[in-house]
């Protein structure tokens, strides 16, 4: 495609964005000599495929003059620089997790014949996949579906025909190299690291730089790039590393910066995860191959820029601008990491970014739940910055012990919390001593309030509900957004009841993305089957901002919570309604009250949903009241409906919890038709184990 239909539809976009005051006119001038910019450097690029992809490593003077056995030899034994203090030693680290984590290592060695012996590893929330005994980089592993090696930037992403970009990024972000790494720092066996450079040699011949799926996005050429450094890190002392591999993997990794370089995800209107991502990787590889020619220029450039995204992409209250709690993980994770490898070569990082990092680990810490899982807010696809090992996408609690070691901070970890695996492998054996050396103090966390990204979480012991009023703080930054405006979550008992349905798929099934991030997924109210922002099926991370949610009041004391909030979704309709939210936290009786209200004029169907995690029976207890639990016996959630007369109607839907898995679970939803103005009123209340329900729901009283 020629830059010149591009940069025109751009300047009628942009036409269009100004005059609805999206973005100045000077925004709009210098997006368009952007863009104008990066085409030229891709036609530059279309016609330099060839010199790109058998050109070798271009080195520093001093590198350039050794011998191959001689630049070998520099590598085996180089001291500087170092990745994570873990991996920089990782035959003494591999002890250390022998001795820590006995059981968890026989099965990373297990997992690591397996994809040695059988190429067969986990990929996201579609269990373990086998490859095949040879593996084709290109192929969608689940659809089946071949990507071309055409020029990148011609490979189309939609198709339609159930294939997901998605997971063909995940297979070439190549993380399962990172546990090839580490089972052989455990068990010395050469056959992993044979396995790692034999694979990687076949990925190298099926993935010629520039083209295809795999070169489309900076992103993942630097995850990719990332991962390939930590398994470089160790797989360097193995006998397998030839003089030939050694300059396939120099080669390799300079056609990753350099690509990144040419193709950065970065625009004057808005930046994301995905730039953030850019930086990262270019940032590592300037650290971690100081023998390359670009790579002070990589390294000194990608870290001023990725401070400068810190300042702009995370909120005041440290939760990043995306909406997504999802997407925090991976960016604390971007952070943490690099601010770690940073420390661990004496490259200093300013006072002020450090303390935005430890408010980014509060709001982590703030939105997960007491059975450790975080509430989902907003898309979640599961990607980690570096895989050492695999989370959900819900669970996020791992970062916490690393940042609290990291930051001599006993604050930011749970109650009961052990030692990840993780740590051993990023703050090695002086983060395991600053581990042991933390003392959590008793007591409760508290309820917080976090204005800036519109979450408000109600705690008190083992209760905790998540209000969301998020959208407000970033317009224009909503692509991950979902229509979950006044939405709760509600845990209770050790128990997750009332949750956000999460994300399932993105491109694999345009449909059910549609569903999980519609307002009738969400535990909050739908008015008229409207949505609360406009949305299209066809334009999967396109979303609308007229909700525009604003907390009106918040308070908090020992005794109980409250919260006030309202949006404007629905003042699209012929006859406008706002609906309003207020939620009544009493801590010491141990229930919550939500009252809706609802402004306007005319008659309109309100439908107020309850989204039931998966696993709970969930069932009419008596009239007006709906019980939820997950055995006859344990800890249950009671909601009570105080002024509709309709008994709820029970739906069938989903929840995921992780990226390409979804598991049944039901919706209790009351739909009335009134005329407003009107209000309607509910109690959740939880009860333990042993306790008696008709005490408890008698407890509430109006």
């Amino acid at each position: 495609m020629s830059g010149k239909k591009p940069r025109l539809a751009f300047l009628r976009m942009g036409v269009r964005s100004v005059l609805r005051g999206n973005i100045s006119v000077s925004v709009a001038a210098r997006e368009y000599l952007r863009r104008s910019r990066a085409s030229l450097i891709r036609r530059r690029e279309r016609s330099s495929l060839v010199d790109l992809q058998s050109r070798p490593a271009q080195l520093l003077p001093p590198f350039q003059i050794l011998s191959p056995g001689e630049l070998l030899k520099h590598f085996r034994e180089r001291s500087t620089p170092s990745l994570l203090p873990g991996f920089h030693a990782p035959f003494v680290t591999g002890d250390l997790q022998r001795k820590l984590f006995p059981r968890e290592t026989q099965t990373l060695i297990e997992s690591a014949n397996q994809i040695t012996h059988r190429h067969r590893w986990a990929l996201l929330g579609f269990g373990e996949r086998d490859f095949g005994d040879q593996i084709n980089w290109n192929r969608d592993p689940l659809s089946g579906r071949d990507w071309p090696l055409d020029f990148h930037a011609d490979v189309a992403i939609w198709h339609n025909d159930g294939s997901d970009i998605r997971v063909l990024w995940e297979l070439n972000r190549l993380g399962h190299f990172v546990t090839l790494g580490r089972a052989y720092s455990v068990s010395h066996d050469e056959v992993f690291a044979e396995e790692f450079f034999s694979q990687l040699a076949e990925w190298h011949r099926q993935n010629p730089v520039g083209r295809g799926a795999n070169w489309m996005c900076a992103m993942e050429i630097a995850l990719r790039a990332m991962n390939l450094l930590a398994a470089f890190t160790i797989f360097r002392f193995s006998p397998s590393l030839t003089e030939g591999r050694l300059a396939m993997l120099l080669a390799l990794f300079e056609q990753h910066g350099s690509h990144i370089q040419r193709n950065l995800e970065f625009s004057y209107v808005t930046t994301s995860n995905h730039y953030l991502s850019d930086l990262t990787g270019l940032l590592w590889l300037g650290i971690m191959l100081p023998e390359l020619g670009a790579a002070q220029r990589w390294r000194e450039w990608a870290l001023a820029e990725l401070l400068r995204e810190m300042a702009k992409q995370i909120l005041p209250d440290g939760a990043d601008y995306e909406a997504s709690t999802g997407y925090h993980r991976l960016v604390v994770e971007l952070f943490l990491y690099s601010f770690i490898l940073c420390e661990e070569n004496g490259i200093a990082i300013e006072g002020k970014y450090r303390q935005k990092l430890n408010e980014m680990l509060r709001y982590l810490r703030a939105v997960v739940r007491p059975d450790g899982f975080a509430a989902l807010i907003g898309d979640t696809d599961g990607g980690q910055a570096l895989p050492i090992f695999s989370h959900t996408a819900d669970d996020h609690s791992y970062l916490l012990p690393l940042g609290a070691a990291f930051y001599h901070d006993a604050d930011l970890i749970l109650p009961g919390q052990r030692m990840p695996e993780e740590l051993v492998w990023v703050l090695g054996e002086k983060g395991v001593r600053d581990f042991e050396k933390l003392r959590v103090a008793p007591g409760n966390i508290s309820s917080q309030a976090f204005a800036s990204a519109g979450t408000y979480v109600m705690r008190d012991d083992d209760l905790f509900l998540l209000f969301n009023a998020s959208g407000a703080a970033a317009p224009g930054h909503g692509a991950h957004r979902h229509n979950d405006a006044l939405s709760i979550e509600v845990s209770a008992c050790g128990l997750p009841f009332i949750v956000d349905p999460g994300t399932y798929v993105y491109a694999a099934d345009l449909r059910e993305r549609h569903r999980f991030r519609s307002t009738a997924y969400h535990s909050t109210v739908q008015v008229d089957n409207l949505e609360q922002n406009t949305l299209d099926e066809r334009a999967p991370f396109v979303i609308g901002s007229e909700a525009h949610p604003v907390v009106l009041e918040w308070e908090s004391t020992a005794e109980g919570d409250r919260v006030l909030a309202e949006h404007r979704g629905y003042e699209r309709l012929p006859e406008p309604v706002r609906h309003r939210r207020k939620i009544t936290f009493e801590k010491n009786e141990r229930w919550w009250l939500i009252e809706d209200e609802f402004e306007g004029t005319g008659e309109h169907s309100i439908a107020t949903r309850f989204h039931f995690d998966a696993g709970l029976k969930v069932g009419n207890y008596s009239e007006g009241v709906v019980v939820a639990n997950d055995t006859e016996s344990g800890p249950c959630l009671f909601v009570r409906s105080i002024d509709c007369t309709e008994l709820p109607k029970f739906e069938s839907q989903f929840t995921s919890r992780h990226y390409g898995l979804k598991l049944p679970s039901i919706t209790a939803c009351w739909t009335v038709t009134r005329a407003l103005p009107c209000r309607f009123r509910w109690t959740l209340v939880p009860v333990r184990d042993g306790e008696d329900p008709a005490r408890r729901l008698s407890l509430p009283s109006f």
